[in-house]
């Protein structure tokens, strides 16, 4: 990816803003929207630039309801949307009713001019519909992954929270997306903005692509297995102090060889296997997530000696606890076309719909306190 300029070192430069729009559907979650729109907002404000801009968009040109009822103005209609670099689905509930073979091809005109197209929550299901998905890796909200992998088989659905394949960005939803959207400002800007970001927002992790949706297991068993589903929530809460498998057999009133045929038949591996692993999920989330030492969440996770937990940590996870708690991402492969434009503090062109966003921003003691370079 092409380096950005070091603007701490080169007065006034010009920088390329990022043009991106939402695409809103009927019923989109609004959670995801905002989580995806306000890192870019404040991107705009930490550096003092208009870094992105960004424009909501609607098949027609009218408002749109979200799933909680709320109706939201758009900037234009498709038809009349403006040059933009990358294009975002915003999805929500019912989303196999709420698309178009208007918008189908609208996204199809998009992305032979070569637009990174992306979704949020279960936008992810147009992208497939309208066959820009196929042979790509792909995150969705963990209730439409069955649906969207049953119908769209040639589409490779995971459980990550977000995914970034070659120029498709896709995600889960919540507030997923404003981990995506760090993810691409870090790669466009660094991580000193993004850091910065999540402290504006007393986000206290920001989260990879690497990281997992928790698909509740009732779903992905429905209602078939209630024994599985009930020794399943009997180990999840019993972490710092595991319980002897035996005893789970007991407590669910099967043998200790039906619970091992269980976990074989459902989950393809063994009862033990399963429960390290949500142990080890659960240390995990401690190491990212507070400041407890690493002797603390060995203990806290039913570990009776540190040196047992960093060897089993490394083995199953891939790295030793220190090295993920200390980590940071590597993937410098997004690549997004972005517009140059002069938007220096003291040059804002008045044409896009952001720059009023910027100068109400400058009145913040935040305003232009990062400066955006190179990485």
């Amino acid at each position: 990816m092409e380096k950005n300029l070091d603007l701490s070192r080169v007065p006034n430069a010009s920088i390329k803003t990022s043009k991106i729009g939402f695409l809103l559907l009927s019923d989109y979650s609004m959670i995801a929207l905002a989580s995806a729109v306000e890192p870019l907002r404040m991107a705009n404000q930490l550096s003092g630039r208009e870094l992105y801009s960004w424009y909501l968009l609607s098949s027609d040109g009218e408002s749109v309801k979200a799933s909680d009822g709320m109706k939201v103005e758009v900037d234009a209609a498709i038809t009349d949307a403006p040059d933009i670099d990358t294009l975002i689905v915003a999805g929500g509930i019912n989303i196999t009713q709420n698309y178009s073979k208007t918008e189908l091809s609208w996204l199809r005109s998009l992305a032979s001019k070569n637009v990174v197209l992306g979704s949020i929550c279960t936008g992810a299901y147009v992208l497939a519909a309208a066959g820009l998905l196929n042979g790509y890796d792909c995150s969705a909200h963990w209730e439409y992954i069955a649906p969207l992998q049953e119908a769209f088989p040639k589409v490779n659905c995971n459980r990550k929270l977000f995914t970034h394949d070659r120029n498709r960005l896709t995600c889960s939803g919540g507030g997923a997306p404003m981990d995506m959207m760090l993810y691409i400002i870090t790669l466009q800007h660094g991580r000193a903005i993004s850091g910065a970001i999540s402290d504006m927002f007393v986000c206290d992790r920001v989260r990879s692509q690497g990281d997992q949706q928790k698909v509740p297991l009732r779903h992905l068993l429905s209602t078939a297995q209630p024994k599985l589903v009930e020794i399943v929530e009997l180990m999840e809460a019993n972490i710092e102090e595991p319980i002897e498998l035996d005893e789970l057999a007991s407590f669910v009133s099967v043998s200790r060889r039906q619970l091992e045929r269980l976990f074989h038949r459902y989950l393809n591996c063994t009862p033990s296997r399963y429960y390290l692993r949500l142990r080890l999920d659960r240390a995990r989330q401690l190491l990212k997530q507070t400041t407890l030492s690493i002797i603390e969440v060995s203990s806290a996770c039913g570990f009776v000696s540190t040196p047992h937990f960093s060897r089993c940590y490394r083995k199953h996870i891939g790295f030793s606890p220190r090295e993920d708690r200390t980590g940071m991402w590597t993937d410098t492969s997004l690549d997004i076309h972005r517009l140059e434009l002069d938007v220096s503090a003291e040059n804002m062109v008045v044409s896009s719909p952001m720059h009023s966003v910027l100068k109400a921003a400058r009145a913040e003691p935040s305003f232009a306190s990062i400066q955006v370079s190179g990485h």
